[in-house]
């Protein structure tokens, strides 16, 4: 057999993972653990996705999206024992803010909250309980078809919905904000509540940043016999009635017992265009980007962790002080702020070139933070996605695909079935479990306790 032969003769596995990022990860680690012989193809030059990873000036890495966990996220906490990098785990107290009407205003506790000038007296008793019924008792398979903003202008009152809620959907989603269901926002406060201990909250993060994580999954799985593949895109999936006989990247064919894609929706459907069925649901599903203007300075803007922007006009619509969280210490005295705005992918924004994106940002801090000098930026950076996240809008879970779909043997799980619950990394492991459990890949050692990701499609 010639050496091209070779090459094109077909690589075998048991399970075939397309897709680098920390869901692909998981799966393949999972898989691994039960003893399967796994391939896992990246198509791009880094594995883990949104977990990316930059280097600051002092030399440390910082994620290029912002990311911490939750005292109560049970399955990302499990990953860290098992991959032994518990030390480095640690949790710590922070703060929110929200600008409104040209002020800040801290957002930590009920005292925060009567002292909102924004919402009537009245809205803020309207606003505590109705916060607190959907982050505690509400089901949210009851409110799919119930839109976030006519059930907060009825249940939260004008004031409330008008000064908080509507610019905090507007700043995520945009033209879609009308439509997105109770049922996320029920996942989302979940999540927030859930963390708060008598008023407080503590969230998560490694030393080192999530490449702290990242480093020790790949260094596990290598361990473990997973052939990790980066920079090989699936370019054809080929198939014959209702089995995929194999995939191709430019390199080679690959025939496995099973085939895992773990990609958003919208690039699965550009390999399955000559499969009209599948083609046709797959591209059902919308997603929306994000940018993220991390900038590096010689003092912090304030002593707030996250700030929600719900004043109108602002090209950003958070500001998350990196270095309020973790100490500059860690980042040689510097102090590091993420400036995020989600979008459209219609929008005139989603073609601001870096530097359009750099002045209008930098531009309107002033606003919120009197004492700003931009000479106090000593660098920036720049990072954008399309695919942020999938648009969720009334009755989305008629929109997630079940994760065995199209084929015999194809699996497909995404961000989409991570809903109604947020996006996280948490998350991620979550739906990797589920996906491993329809594969009858037995994987009951991982813990789950508040998540709502990985019901619907499984």
């Amino acid at each position: 057999m010639t050496a091209d032969q070779e090459m094109k003769a077909p690589q075998e596995a048991d399970l075939v993972v397309i897709g680098g990022g920390i869901t692909g990860l998981s799966a393949a680690y999972l898989a691994a653990r039960a003893g399967k012989k796994v391939t896992l193809l990246e198509a791009g030059e880094n594995f883990g996705g949104l977990l990316h990873t930059f280097t600051t000036q002092s030399g440390e890495p910082l994620e290029a999206f912002y990311h911490h966990f939750f005292t109560h996220d049970a399955e990302i906490n499990w990953l860290i024992q098992e991959l032994g990098i518990e030390q480095q785990l640690f949790f710590r107290k922070t703060t929110m803010g929200v600008f409104r009407e040209g002020r800040m205003y801290a957002f930590n506790s009920p005292a925060d909250l009567f002292r909102f000038r924004p919402i009537h007296w009245l809205d803020k008793f309207k606003f505590g309980v109705s916060s607190l019924f959907l982050a505690r008792w509400a089901k949210w398979e009851k409110y799919e078809h119930v839109s976030c903003l006519n059930w907060f202008q009825r249940w939260a009152g004008k004031s409330s919905t008008a000064a908080l809620w509507k610019p905090m959907l507007d700043i995520k989603f945009g033209p879609f904000a009308d439509k997105v269901p109770l049922a996320w926002m029920i996942g989302r406060l979940r999540q927030r509540v859930n963390s708060r201990k008598q008023g407080e909250e503590k969230l998560g993060y490694l030393r080192g940043s999530m490449k702290t994580l990242l480093n020790a999954l790949l260094k596990t799985l290598e361990k473990e016999g997973v052939e990790l593949a980066l920079g090989e895109p699936v370019i054809q999936v080929n198939a014959k009635d209702t089995t995929i006989t194999s995939i191709q990247t430019e390199k080679r064919t690959l025939q496995a017992q099973k085939y895992l894609f773990t990609i958003p929706t919208t690039g699965l459907a550009k390999l399955f265009i000559d499969f009209p069925r599948a083609n046709g649901q797959l591209q059902s599903q919308a997603y929306f980007g994000a940018a993220c203007l991390i900038l590096e300075m010689d003092r912090p803007l304030s002593e707030t962790y996250w700030l929600n922007v719900a004043d109108p006009g602002f090209p950003f619509g958070g500001v998350i002080e990196h270095t309020n969280f973790v100490s500059p210490k860690e980042y040689g005295g510097k102090h590091l702020a993420y400036l995020s705005r989600y979008f459209d992918l219609e929008e005139d924004f989603a073609h601001w070139t870096t530097a359009e994106i750099e002045k209008q940002f930098i531009a309107k801090l002033p606003e919120i933070y009197p004492d700003f000098n931009p000479a106090q930026i000593e660098k920036t950076y720049l990072f954008r996605t399309e695919t942020a996240a999938p648009v969720c809008d009334l009755n989305f879970s008629d929109k997630v695909l079940p994760c065995h779909a199209f084929f015999d043997n194809c699996y497909h799980i995404d961000m989409t079935h991570i809903y109604p619950d947020e996006r996280s990394v948490n998350n991620s492991i979550r739906i990797a479990a589920e996906a491993c459990r329809v594969m009858k890949i037995d994987a009951p050692f991982v813990p789950k306790n508040l998540s709502l990701s990985g019901q619907i499609g499984f």
